[in-house]
């Protein structure tokens, strides 16, 4: 006993350095604030160029104010091209994914983190492994089947062969792996068959999980190019994304007017993550990404 009082003794009376524990808030608070500014600079930008004529948009040296603020170029941004058909489109094939990569990755983590059979983890691992293959990799044989299928020029074209995701199967399979055991097991003794589980005990405790993957899935193919380059043939299909290269011209390029479609290309992306911003930091701080 009277060795621990000694050792608290001198941990109550060591020298801490002056201003160590007080300045640290301070100078990572400067840290955060700084590359927020940093990461808004071309959010801004983006911003204000839209807001300008052309004239000052090709001056040279680059000026960050208008003079005027020109909001005539959204609505000719707008007319410029089928824009709301590109965001409709853009709207059916990044929700679609997103819902059906939200349905397959829960079902696929569900039998990896509470199934047993033979091999459960030697195949999690090698469907893990399929991350590090580029996509770039898959394009080709990925057309070569969706031509064959008559789905070139298709939203089944553009949603189906991306409905699954190994990211998406590691992330539920992460929050699977701490619900507890005892509900399901409960659940079991009382009759309830595996589906029953699935659907009236995993599934209602994963919503923050399930919402975070839904909002990964949507923002990347939201932004995703290259799949909807190669399939996508006509206004009928094309998303936002591919449409604003229509603003690139072979001469030159209109870009107070292509900041404009971009912007307005932003907005839903922003509204859905806002709408969701509750159950997406909940997801990562309980799914293994939260440093747990």
């Amino acid at each position: 006993m009277t060795a621990v009082t000694g050792r608290l003794a001198r941990t109550r009376t060591r020298p801490v350095a002056p201003g160590t524990s007080s300045a640290w808030p301070y100078v990572l608070f400067a840290i955060l604030a700084g590359t927020t500014v940093i990461t808004l600079i071309p959010i801004v930008w983006m911003i204000l160029t839209a807001l300008k004529t052309s004239a000052e948009v090709n001056a040279d040296p680059p000026t960050w104010i208008p003079d005027t603020l020109r909001w005539a170029n959204f609505r000719d941004a707008w007319n410029f091209a089928p824009f709301g058909r590109y965001l409709i489109n853009s709207l059916v094939m990044a929700g679609g994914i997103a819902i059906t990569q939200v349905v397959t990755s829960a079902l696929a983590a569900y039998a990896f983190a509470r199934l047993r059979f033979p091999g459960r983890d030697l195949l999690f691992y090698l469907y893990l492994g399929t991350l590090i293959i580029p996509p770039q990799v898959t394009v080709i044989p990925q057309f070569l089947i969706v031509r064959e299928l008559g789905w070139v020029d298709t939203y089944q074209g553009l949603i189906i062969p991306q409905a699954f995701t190994a990211f998406g199967v590691f992330l539920l399979r992460q929050f699977f792996l701490g619900s507890p055991f005892e509900l399901e097991e409960a659940a079991r003794i009382d009759g309830a068959s595996r589906w029953a589980c699935f659907w009236r005990i995993i599934l209602p405790l994963s919503g923050p999980a399930l919402a975070s993957l839904a909002i990964f899935a949507f923002m990347f193919h939201w932004n995703n190019l290259l799949w909807p380059l190669i399939v996508s043939n006509t206004d009928k299909t094309i998303p936002v994304v591919v449409g604003l290269t229509r603003f690139q011209g072979e001469h030159g390029t209109d870009w107070q007017l292509l900041m404009a479609a971009s912007v307005v290309a932003t907005i839903p992306v922003l509204v859905a993550y806002f709408a969701a911003q509750r159950w997406f930091v909940q997801g990562i701080a309980t799914s293994g990404f939260g440093g747990r």
